[in-house]
């Protein structure tokens, strides 16, 4: 029975190429988004569950309470020590620090490697005790344990030594610190945050920055260190965070920053945007919304397309039926066709996933892999898409076709409710569409955005500044030489020294005392080193006071004017000549100007308090001013001045505009997804229309052609068939407009500074939609309109 209906199945599929070869692309393409979309969502929500004991890993993170509430992934250095020192309720705990581009150098019988290691971290012993990071040589129990040792995975040591082979050997850091390898790592798998390469021992940071080790480090927090616990079985959560608040308290009295400390549980660590998670889940969420629309909008189109072949089948049902056939028999013949079509279309998909999904790892940061073979989850969700494709698709065609009246179907006067009638197909055209309608606007305001975000007036200048990292200070060489070099250099307008740009990431936030107050301010202030040439290179204009001179540590700051409110003032006047105590009371200097307001972050936020001072050991960067026009000659002539300067060094740069958007790198990555499937959907929803009108035409083929000998023209049936179609577009448009107004404007309440939705990108909406279906509809209607009325009236 099964082999008859496969047989017969294939036949007709054969005999009606067109039908088949439409249901298959629509299907193909939406069930490659399926693919895609189900292997992003679970490469996403793998992250690090692969680690022993994963549901009693916890991130020991800071809520910063000043005017308003911030979020850091880090603790203050001392927190995680007394945690470990005063309490059970961790079986281990473990403290890391990020020192991201760190220096790595190897002696080998080939010369010098010389690396910037972005993924080097310092971490306590613990670490390999809380993290299932398997060795591959080595003692997990005392790998970490002495000062100047560190693990390195398998493919760093093949980058640096050139062989896995290397414990006991030696590498130095930044050119001057010996670190024995002590063990191997297994190759950490590609769905970690715990993006470890090279990991020395905690001992080690002393060479790095020893304030990580003191006892006493209340003071700050540093985004660099994060801090983990192995929880006990059973342990309360809500206890040990109460314990911990009474460290405020005890070492963090009278101070307006009020940190809470709290647990964030390892599968948390991925999708909490507010301390630096990659992915949020409502985006997965989106990710798989759009994924089922455009497979329903694909089974859609098959119940159209078989639905208008109805009357070309209705004899083959009369026939079947008058020699015996029973309804359930020819219901499971068209679920037969059905699923062939969906096995061809299923692996039409995986061929396109296949091949798309390098591109989506390039475009979404990922290494996302398909393999049938060695990913089980992937086979079972492809059987069960096939199963709901050709059910969902098959059966209402199937149950329509199947219940034909045997003398009307021979006789071939079948009426509209039995083959389905219009207004099912219309319904289904409007769904269609609708869900076409939504991705598109969304994706004009995303669009929109991305181009406000671009265009926008940060305050400063950030076209053509380069970012060049200052290196490590060589005793013989000034940095401020290197300054003047690069200065020199044809079409170079400003070299600075700074500790970061004006609008950064990187930010060292303070608590300040302003005059004679008798307590510190309760909002954060974010205190960036400069030197006297910061103001030109980036366009920053001083709205009062000077200028700040050439120092070797703060004598004098400027504030901007944003700082100037916050602190209660009205002009500047009121703060020029006032004392500003920061860095924990360590620090003070006169207020001398004030800088006109600039965007210090992403325009997801509002503008903070900042404060200008000169503390070159905090210099991080040369920004580098430059003539855009003469980037060819300019750009090779900074790293040869620099690498001559610095040999032993690895030159890097970055371009601030580049830098900048970093920030909207989400929402960069969601609007090509969005684009993408929009026009998928697009694509499909015009499948669908193509249906539709075919079955318009087989239907009203006597009346177009007595249209066409009482004297219609061809552009009078084309718009018999438009007027039709542009309604339920335009219907579609009806449902859409409110649901995307409504999406998109909570979408855009994520950013402080936003463009507002226009009239307009509604409107451009509609009539691309428009544009789109009327090149579709007019491609076959027009066909019909061309037929000779003989053909069309021949049976009357």
């Amino acid at each position: 029975m099964i082999k008859n209906y496969l047989k017969i199945a294939f036949r007709n599929l054969l005999k009606y190429k067109v039908y088949g070869a439409l249901n298959v692309a629509g299907l193909a393409v939406s069930i490659a988004c399926g693919i895609i979309v189900f292997s992003m969502v679970k490469y996403h929500l793998s992250f690090d569950n692969f680690h022993h004991n994963a549901n009693r890993i916890y991130r020991i993170v800071t809520e910063q309470h000043r005017d308003k509430i911030n979020y850091s992934s880090s603790v203050p250095p001392a927190l995680g020590l007394a945690v470990r020192n005063d309490y059970s309720y961790a079986e281990a705990i473990a403290r890391t620090v990020s020192a991201q581009d760190m220096l790595v150098t190897v002696q080998t019988t080939k010369g010098l490697t010389k690396s910037n290691e972005r993924d080097f971290i310092y971490a306590e012993p613990s670490f390999l005790q809380i993290f299932n990071l398997p060795l591959v040589s080595g003692n997990k129990k005392d790998v970490l344990a002495e000062p100047n040792t560190a693990v390195i995975t398998e493919t760093a040591a093949r980058r640096l030594f050139g062989t896995t082979d290397v414990v006991g050997k030696v590498m130095r850091l930044d050119n001057v610190i010996p670190v024995r390898v002590t063990g191997v790592l297994k190759d950490l798998p590609v769905n970690t945050d715990l993006r470890a390469q090279v990991v020395a021992s905690w001992q080690t940071i002393r060479t790095y920055n020893e304030w990580y080790l003191h006892n006493d480090s209340w003071g700050g927090i540093s985004s660099d260190l994060q801090c983990y616990a192995l929880l006990r079985p059973d342990v309360s959560i809500a206890a040990m965070e109460k314990d911990m608040d009474a460290y405020v308290p005890k070492f963090r009295a009278g101070n307006k920053n009020v940190h809470h400390y709290k647990l964030q549980p390892l599968s948390d660590m991925h999708f909490d945007s507010r301390y630096g998670g990659a992915m949020e889940k409502k985006n997965l969420w989106v990710l798989s919304l759009i994924g089922t629309f455009l497979l329903i909008a694909a089974c859609i189109n098959f119940i159209n397309l078989a639905t208008a072949q109805a009357l070309g089948r209705s004899r083959e049902v009369g026939i079947r039926k008058a020699l015996g056939s029973q309804r359930f028999q020819l219901f499971w013949q068209f679920i037969a066709e059905t699923g062939l079509i969906t096995v061809a279309a299923t692996l039409t998909a995986v061929f396109i996933a296949m091949s798309a999904m390098p591109k989506v790892n390039d475009l979404f940061h990922a290494q996302i892999q398909l393999n049938l073979l060695k990913d089980p989850a992937l086979p079972g969700f492809l059987l069960l898409m096939m199963v709901m494709v050709t059910f969902m698709a098959g059966a209402y065609p199937g149950l329509i076709l199947s219940g034909f009246k045997p003398v009307a179907a021979l006789k071939g006067k079948l009426s509209m409710q039995q083959i389905g009638g219009f207004n099912t197909r219309r319904s289904l055209i409007v769904l269609q569409f609708s869900i076409s309608l939504v991705l598109i606007i969304a994706m004009l305001v995303i669009s929109r955005q991305m181009s406000y975000t671009r265009q926008f007036d940060l305050g400063f200048d950030k076209e053509a500044v380069v970012m060049v990292p200052r290196a490590s200070e060589n005793p013989d060489i000034s940095m401020y030489s290197l300054r003047d070099q690069l200065a020199a250099i044809p079409g170079v307008q400003q070299v600075s020294l700074c500790y970061a740009a004006p609008s950064s990431e990187t930010a060292w936030n303070n608590s300040i005392r302003f005059d004679n107050r008798s307590e510190d301010e309760d909002f954060r202030v974010s205190i960036k080193s400069i030197d006297e040439h910061y103001f030109a290179a980036f366009g920053l204009k001083v709205i009062a006071g000077k200028n700040l001179f050439k120092a070797d540590s703060a004598r004098e700051m400027i504030i901007n004017e944003t700082m100037l409110r916050k602190l209660g003032l009205t002009s500047p006047e009121q703060a020029i000549g006032k004392s500003m105590v920061f860095a924990g009371e360590s620090a003070s200097a006169p207020i001398v100007g004030v800088v006109a307001d600039f965007h210090d972050r992403s325009l997801h936020e509002d503008i903070g308090a900042v404060a200008f001072t000169t503390l070159p050991n905090m210099y991080q960067d040369y920004a580098v001013k430059v003539n855009a026009s003469q980037l060819s000659t300019i750009m090779p002539a900074i790293e040869k001045t620099w690498s001559t300067m610095y040999p032993e060094k690895v030159y890097t740069y970055k371009f601030l505009d580049d830098y900048i958007g970093y920030f909207y790198q989400t929402e960069t990555d969601m609007l090509q997804i969005i684009r993408i499937f929009s026009f998928i959907a697009i694509f499909i929803a015009c499948l669908g229309l193509y249906g539709l009108v075919t079955f318009m035409v087989a239907q009203k083929r006597k009346e177009i052609g007595i249209r066409k000998v009482l004297g219609s023209n061809v552009s009078g049936i084309l718009w018999l068939f438009g007027k039709e179609f542009g309604r339920l577009i335009l219907l579609a448009f009806a449902f859409a407009a409110p649901l995307s107004w409504w999406l998109m404007s909570n979408w855009l309440k994520d950013f402080r500074f936003h463009t507002e939705l226009s009239v307009m990108t509604f409107v451009s909406a509609i009539f691309l939609t428009l544009l789109i279906a009327a090149v579709t509809v007019s491609l076959q209607s027009a066909k019909a309109a061309m037929m000779n009325p003989i053909r069309s009236l021949r049976s009357e």
